[in-house]
C-alpha cells in the first residue's frame, strides 16, 4: 500500500512516525518554510500543479490512498486533493485537529475583516499572528503591529508601524503572557488553527484582558471523511489498505 500524506503539521509528522515502516508512506511539503521539520520516510517538497498536476501524479506514483493532513488554513490543496481523489476513485481524509471554542473572541471570515475589526475598534498596539499570508490585510491599519511569523513576509505588504519576530512554536503559556504585557498590546489577532502548539497565546489574552479577533477556518470540501486525531489517522489508513 502507497499513501501520499499532505503535511507540514505535527500531526501529519506523527502519522508518518506511526505508519513507518509498515505502509509506504510518501509525506509531501508545500515548500514555503525553510528548513522545515521533517518527518519520517520519503518526502517531496513543492506543489504537484494544481488539480491535473495531482491527479497525473497520483496515477503515476500508484497511490493507494491520500491523508491529508495539512494546516487546516490550506484550502486550496484541501480542494485539490478532495477533488483529485474523487476523480481518480481514491480513499481520502482530511485529518483536522479540533478548532478552538472562540469563547468571547470576535470571529471574522477572512483576514482584511480582521483588519477592519481593528480600524473600527480603534485597537493600537496588535499582536498578529496569522502567518506571512495574511500580513497584507494589514498594510494600511493605522496601528503598531508585533506581528509572528516562521518565515518574513515580503517587506513590501507589511504595516508602516511594526516589529517582526520570527520564529516557530510550541509556545508556553508564561512566555506569551511576557510577550504581550511587555509590548503592551491591546489585541490579539489569530487564525483558528486549533491544537496545543499555539493555543497559549489564547489563554494569556484571556488572563490579561486582551481582546482576540479570531479568523474562522475555511469549510472543508463538501462531503469529504474527517477524523480529529492521529490515531483515528492511523485506523482507517490500516482499514483503508
Amino acid at each position: 500500500m502507497r499513501v501520499l500524506l499532505l503535511g507540514g503539521t505535527g500531526e501529519a509528522r506523527a502519522l508518518a512516525a506511526r505508519l513507518h515502516p509498515d505502509i509506504e508512506v510518501i509525506s509531501s511539503l508545500a515548500g514555503r518554510v525553510p528548513d522545515p521539520a521533517l518527518p519520517v520516510g520519503p518526502v517531496r517538497i513543492g506543489g504537484f500543479g494544481g488539480i491535473d498536476g495531482l491527479r497525473k501524479w497520483l496515477r503515476d506514483e500508484r497511490i493507494d490512498a491520500v491523508v491529508d493532513a495539512t494546516h487546516p488554513f490550506a484550502a486550496t490543496i484541501t480542494a485539490n486533493a478532495a477533488s483529485a481523489c474523487r476523480q481518480l476513485g481514491l480513499p481520502y481524509l482530511v485529518l483536522a485537529r479540533p478548532a478552538w471554542e472562540p469563547g468571547d473572541a470576535i470571529v471574522v471570515a477572512s483576514d482584511t475583516e480582521a483588519a477592519e475589526v481593528i480600524v473600527r475598534h480603534g485597537f493600537s498596539r496588535v499582536f498578529l499572528t496569522t502567518g506571512r499570508s495574511g500580513v497584507k490585510a494589514f498594510a494600511d491599519a493605522d496601528a503598531w503591529f508585533l506581528i509572528r511569523a516562521v518565515t518574513a513576509p515580503d517587506g513590501d505588504l507589511l504595516p508602516r508601524r511594526h516589529q517582526l519576530v520570527l520564529s516557530r512554536g510550541p509556545y508556553r503559556y508564561e512566555g506569551e503572557y511576557t510577550l504581550l504585557r511587555e509590548h503592551r498590546i491591546d489585541a490579539l489577532v489569530t487564525k483558528n488553527s486549533g491544537g496545543q502548539m499555539t493555543r497559549a497565546k489564547l489563554d494569556a489574552a484571556a488572563a490579561l484582558d486582551i481582546p482576540v479577533v479570531m479568523v474562522e477556518r475555511p469549510p472543508l470540501p463538501a462531503g469529504v471523511a474527517t477524523v480529529a486525531t492521529v490515531d483515528e489517522a492511523a485506523e482507517w489508513v490500516a482499514n483503508a489498505g
